[in-house]
């Protein structure tokens, strides 16, 4: 068996490459989670607009808010996800397929109910 000898300098050029690329990657996915988070964003509030004309089309625009959300491993905001009922995962828009109650006891909360589902969840409101 004969043995092949590698230069040092490729060796090298190997693993300064291999850090480049984990440099380049870790900026990479800093970028498309950014645009994640925006398309996420935009689509929310498309969703928020449409559901009294079209709540079809909202659904599909949060499923897929929620979708890229999974996909790109990026916790959803507290605003982007008080819209999604807790029990079924379906988009809640505020006065059309859900209801808001302020709670009257003693500590201060909001009341959400799914008109889906029929779950109801509390939001305490610090004073």
């Amino acid at each position: 068996m004969t043995r092949v000898r590698i230069p040092l300098t490729a060796l090298f050029n190997l693993y300064e490459n291999q850090f480049l690329g984990v440099i380049l990657d870790y900026t990479v996915k800093q970028a498309v989670r950014k645009i994640a988070m925006e398309r996420m964003q935009i689509l929310i509030e498309n969703a928020i607009t449409n559901a009294r004309e079209n709540p079809e089309l909202s659904q599909r625009q949060a499923f897929l808010a929620r979708r890229i959300s999974t996909r790109h491993k990026i916790r959803m905001p507290y605003y982007l996800s008080m819209v999604f009922c807790k029990k079924c995962k379906s988009f809640i828009a505020p006065g059309i397929n859900s209801r808001f109650r302020v709670g009257r006891a003693s500590v201060k909360s909001i009341r959400i109910s799914c008109n889906l589902c029929g779950h109801t969840y509390r939001k305490i409101i610090s004073q």
